[in-house]
């Protein structure tokens, strides 16, 4: 039996793939203040006009250039693995197959839009990227990807795992990039949430207002954006990873696929590998694909269908995506990567379109799983990939019920190595779950309910 399945270099996917070339109901535009429809050059301030194009894109392949895939040789194609040590432990008929993205650099499936996004702001003449950054993942990938190709870096680290994760800051310095805890007395968005909660943990939205309010206040014009997740190009630039495991399937053997499992917080990682089988779903195969996100932050599951901001201080156009309220404050769970208050629109209206199946779990089964996994497989996972380990091996326990072989195929979406505080945590007793309460969600909604509502349009199909 292979346990590991490699790519030669020269095998590796020189095409990403766009769901929103095949998407049976079309994606909703972008709104502006006025509630009508951006236009592509409305967001130049923001991102490089070359990204913008991908943004905006139907092409269903667009071609990786030669000078992000040279970057990307370092750790890519990523080795696809078996995880036959933790079929052994489940005595599961399932064959349980992941991704290892935790082979990159900086130990996570960021950098894969990390590089594409610094390269194309150098073409565009770009001096210097902001960011925000939950976990660190994104930030450590962006410093990784600005040290390579000789950008400057800001980043706004969301302020409770500033103080969780040290060693992720440290990272971003290592990488030379400048990591400041957020809210920050820096911008006047940062200035504006200190004032009112001095105390606050801070979260994803208040960090990408300060670093969108960072890049477009730059006299120089020298400055841009960059953002890890959510965006249809940065999407575009994980499906190399599902791309990739279907030539690996491929080649042991693998004829069907019959579940598709990621974690979701911004939906990047989740995307990056279940897309190029949402595009055989639509095509016809039988397949689940699922999403997985916490109970905490349940932006898939409970959360309505609506035009919001990607931020708190509204500097972003409204989107049309499942959230949880712009003004969200999330609870300081672990899983700092999952706790952002919307999902990518392309997820979002794949959902929408019942192409996907959202799974929100509690995050004491999600250390369970991953305490089994780095006991059978031996890797620590990061806190967010332990979402879609919980829900894979409840898939590989139901195989064994029904005593039906099954194969299903994760994103180990990254390591959890700068995360051990998490595991210290669940170790000595003191994570305790915490479903959202629906006043809660129910207060953080109440800012978007006089915003413009995206329609529920969908084909019927599934």
């Amino acid at each position: 039996m292979a346990v590991k399945v490699f790519l030669d270099e020269k095998d590796i996917p020189r095409q990403w793939y766009n769901l929103a070339a095949d998407l049976p109901t079309p994606l909703q535009p972008p709104l502006g203040p006025d509630g009508k429809p951006i236009s592509p050059d409305m967001l130049a301030p923001v991102f490089p006009m070359n990204l913008i194009e991908q943004e905006v894109s139907q092409e269903r392949w667009i071609d990786i250039p030669e000078g992000i895939l040279d970057i990307l040789y370092r750790w890519r194609p990523s080795p696809l693995y078996r995880a036959k040590y933790l079929e052994e432990a489940l005595d599961t008929p399932a064959r349980i197959y992941y991704k290892n993205e935790g082979v990159s650099p900086p130990g996570s499936h960021k950098p894969n839009t990390a590089v594409a996004q610094a390269w194309y702001n150098k073409q565009f003449g770009i001096k210097r990227l902001t960011t925000e950054t939950g976990a660190g993942q994104w930030g450590s990938a962006l410093a990784f990807a600005c040290a390579l190709l000789d950008l400057e870096c800001k980043v706004f680290m969301v302020r409770i795992s500033f103080d969780q994760k040290p060693f992720r800051r440290l990272m971003m310095e290592t990488w030379g990039a400048n990591c400041i805890p957020s809210p920050s007395p820096e911008t006047q968005a940062g200035r504006a949430i200190l004032e009112k909660m001095p105390d606050t943990p801070g979260s994803l939205g208040i960090a990408i207002s300060e670093a969108i309010e960072a890049a477009v206040t730059d006299p120089s014009g020298q400055t841009r954006y960059s953002l890890g997740s959510v965006l249809n190009h940065v999407m575009l630039h994980q499906t190399i990873i599902g791309l990739e495991a279907k030539k690996q399937l491929a080649k042991v053997g693998e004829k069907k696929v019959d579940v598709v499992i990621g974690c979701a917080g911004g939906g990047s990682n989740f995307a990056g590998l279940a897309f190029p089988f949402v595009a055989d779903k639509i095509a016809g195969a039988n397949i689940r694909i699922i999403p997985v996100e916490p109970t905490s932050c349940p932006t898939m599951t409970r959360a309505p269908f609506a035009y919001d901001h990607g931020d708190t201080a509204k500097m972003t156009p409204l989107l049309p995506m499942h959230s949880l309220g712009h003004g969200f404050v999330p609870p300081p769970i672990h899983a700092g990567g999952l706790r952002y208050h919307g999902l990518a629109p392309l997820v979002s209206q794949a959902i929408v379109e019942g192409l996907l199946e959202p799974l929100a779990l509690n995050q004491l089964e999600c250390y369970e799983a991953a305490l089994l996994w780095a006991r059978t497989e031996g890797y620590i996972s990061a806190p967010e990939t332990s979402h879609a380990l919980a829900a894979t091996i409840r898939q590989a326990k139901q195989a064994k019920e029904e005593g039906k072989e099954r194969v299903i195929l994760m994103n180990w979406s990254g390591h959890g190595l700068m995360d051990l505080t998490g595991y210290q945590a669940y170790l000595e007793g003191r994570l305790e779950d915490f479903p959202l309460p629906e006043d809660m969600l129910q207060n953080s909604l109440a800012a978007i309910k006089d915003l413009p509502k995206p329609s529920m349009a969908k084909s019927g199909k599934w």
